[in-house]
């Protein structure tokens, strides 16, 4: 993990530079150790402050976590017409970009969800940038039933891959992993009547 020391708060605008400091060293140490295995007092060594300045720039640790490690929104650009590769271009956009970091970010998030606002603002987050989107895109019955199911089979993917790695999926080539996934949650977009 990189360092950010910023020394002790002093002069204009330092404050804006301390925050920073607080945001990206924490970050860094919720991804690598999880929510529960990040301590302020660990942020706040790492930045070379007080913790109780942690707390007034944040308010708390889990306002922390919520302000500085959230899921990229790769998804939503994936969520336009046509439907008729919906599938595959959202399991494709999984792969997109830096999965690992996005995996990190993913397993991070999902070691929190036992805090009870953490997981609703996950939640909250899933519903207004996935699932309504989503749902406005399909047709026929059940679409938010559907739309739910498929948020789930993304869901799903993305936890075996970050949390429990499953070799053969890891090391599938990324086209093959990527349209077979991808017409699973087409037969979603478009079930068959």
């Amino acid at each position: 993990m990189t360092e950010l020391a910023v020394g002790r708060e002093g002069g204009e605008g330092q404050g804006a530079v301390t925050r920073a400091a607080i945001a990206a060293t924490a970050r860094v140490m919720f991804t690598e150790n999880g929510y529960s295995g990040t301590s302020v007092r660990a942020i706040a060594a790492v930045v070379g402050i007080d913790p109780a300045l942690v707390i007034r720039y944040f308010g708390s640790k889990e306002r922390l976590f919520q302000e500085t490690v959230q899921m990229p929104r790769f998804l939503e650009q994936t969520l336009v017409e046509p439907v008729e590769d919906l599938g595959e271009r959202i399991v494709a956009a999984l792969f997109t970009g830096d999965v690992d970091a996005r995996l990190a970010v993913y397993s991070a998030l999902m070691r929190a969800a036992d805090s009870d606002s953490i997981r609703k603002k996950m939640q909250q987050a899933s519903e207004t940038t996935f699932i309504e989107p989503l749902g406005r895109l399909l047709k026929g019955p059940n679409v938010r039933l559907r739309a739910r199911l498929i948020g789930a089979q993304i869901n799903g993917l993305l936890s075996i891959l970050a949390l429990e790695p499953d070799g053969e999926l890891t090391t599938a080539d990324r086209q093959v992993l990527i349209k077979t996934y991808g017409q699973a949650v087409q037969a979603l977009i478009e079930p068959r009547t």
